[in-house]
């Protein structure tokens, strides 16, 4: 059997680095856009539309948003990811560094340029002081290891919230106190609301080591609160958000939308108790974060 020479054998495609960084971006990140890159904009969205909605600036304005919350949320799920490898094998095997597309060593090599990137990003759209803040978070969640305990990692996500979106109104125009009431709610909210989370990944957090809300607290305490607390969402949208915007049709319908909404998600955290039960909940959750600042798009 003849061999043919090196220079006649059929070369092997080489993947494109460009094509391949896009493709592990993605399955970093791909996970937490509902809950980062899309309420963020929407916020962006709503903060450009109390400017007077002029439509040369949206384009501008959308792209501004969606370079600097990619590179937000890419920075977060590195260092989350890299830090927390044996935990996804147990609950999230999907995830990049777990099918070993990238080495351990590689995702902190990314972060290093990303966290560069962001931030420049932030000084130039003017919000680097939000850009440092998300990235002390970062640091005090991931790198210290804070979210071991539910406290720590409670708060991180609420101050998290807090500059995700001011940083999405100061990129457009400068923060007002009508914007600091539609930052602090959530922000605020996040804290207690945030364990609905938590609930999904028990059995890992268990074998890790994490002492989060349900596994400090048990199960069923953590239900009841997550179920009382949705439960009194509503009421805080509406006397907070709502009812300043005034007696409109579209301020009664955002507000009986978004009510409907944590009240069926209420309903989920008591009857629906498997972790497959509980991702859906989760995401819910997110959903109706992103349903709010819809709302925020329409009533402002």
């Amino acid at each position: 059997m003849s061999v043919l020479p090196s220079d006649m054998r059929p070369a092997r495609a080489v993947p494109n680095p460009f094509a391949r960084e896009l493709s592990l971006f993605w399955s970093f990140v791909a996970g937490d856009l509902s809950s980062a890159v899309v309420p963020a904009f929407l916020f962006t969205l709503a903060a450009w539309k109390t400017t007077g909605a002029d439509p040369a600036r949206l384009p501008g304005a959308m792209a501004r948003s969606l370079l600097y919350f990619f590179l937000y949320i890419y920075a977060f799920c590195l260092a989350n990811q890299a830090t927390g490898l044996e935990e996804d094998r147990r609950n999230k095997p999907h995830r990049p560094l777990v099918r070993g597309l990238v080495s351990v060593r590689g995702a902190w090599q990314r972060w290093a340029v990303v966290m560069a990137l962001f931030t420049l990003a932030g000084a130039w759209l003017g919000v680097v002081e939000y850009a440092l803040g998300w990235q002390l978070i970062i640091l005090v969640h991931n790198v210290v290891l804070g979210a071991r305990n539910w406290v720590v990692k409670n708060l991180c996500m609420s101050l998290g919230i807090l500059v995700q979106l001011a940083a999405a109104w100061q990129m457009v125009t400068p923060l007002s106190p009508l914007a600091w009431r539609w930052i602090l709610l959530p922000a605020a909210a996040i804290f207690p609301l945030v364990s609905v989370q938590d609930l999904r990944d028990m059995d890992g957090d268990r074998a890790s080591g994490r002492r989060t809300f349900p596994l400090v607290f048990g199960e069923r305490a953590t239900r009841i609160l997550l179920a009382v607390c949705f439960g009194l969402l509503p009421i805080a949208v509406h006397v907070t958000l709502m009812q300043p915007a005034g007696a409109r049709g579209s301020v009664w319908a955002s507000d009986a939308v978004l009510g409907a909404a944590a009240l069926a998600i209420a309903i989920r955290v008591v009857l629906c108790r498997t972790p497959r039960e509980d991702h859906v909940t989760y995401l819910l959750f997110t959903g109706w974060y992103c349903l709010l600042l819809t709302t925020a798009v329409v009533v402002l």
